[in-house]
């Protein structure tokens, strides 16, 4: 893997490095452009959160007074982790992988142009979102004097919203034995 930090992504699909279209390649069903991904990904991110911190205050409401700081901290250390989320999808990619901004719309994402599996691509789609979000939630619950891993935990699972939209168009709409690529802002998939 090769990753190139391309800066602001300028909501110009053709912009973003492609390959060619494979024969047959069928069209995901899904957001049109990053305005209405976007859209998708920050309504699903809130019910998340909402739902997350819910289960977090009835856990560790008895460590909440007093630790507020955790709460704070939990909730800057997801920012932090807003790169090294986008490293890890990098990390899935055997080839060049570009790095992209767009904080007006709250979306920071990679792209490549190479082909991959349905589970790479689910792999890829939530590493991150396991690492930073669904372990430090789970030890943050067991152990709730670590009420700092739980907030860290809820928001960055709801930072990967997008991911999960990205899973599920995989899921639903990938057969078995297709393969996946990034083409302009759209995802295919194509029977090899």
């Amino acid at each position: 893997m090769k990753l190139h930090y391309k800066g602001k992504y300028d909501l110009n699909p053709e912009s973003l490095p492609h390959g060619e279209h494979k024969p047959g390649a069928v069209r995901f069903k899904e957001a049109k452009d990053t305005k209405e991904l976007g859209v998708i990904a920050n309504v699903l991110c809130l019910v998340i959160i909402i739902v997350l911190v819910i289960l977090v205050f009835v856990r560790c409401r008895h460590y909440i007074t007093g630790n507020m700081w955790q709460i704070l901290v939990g909730a800057l250390a997801s920012m932090a982790v807003l790169f090294p989320h986008e490293l890890l999808h990098a990390v899935c990619f055997k080839g060049d992988v570009y790095l992209y901004t767009n904080w007006a719309q709250g979306i920071v994402f990679v792209v490549g142009p190479e082909t991959m599996s349905k589970a790479r691509f689910v792999l890829m789609s939530l590493l991150p979102n396991i690492v930073f979000g669904v372990i430090p939630f789970i030890i943050g619950m067991l152990y709730p004097c670590w009420l700092f891993l739980a907030m860290l935990g809820v928001c960055a699972i709801g930072m990967g919203a997008g991911d999960y939209y990205n899973v599920y168009n995989a899921l639903t709409q990938m057969p078995k034995g297709a393969r996946t690529y990034l083409y302009q802002f759209n995802s295919y998939w194509y029977m090899p």
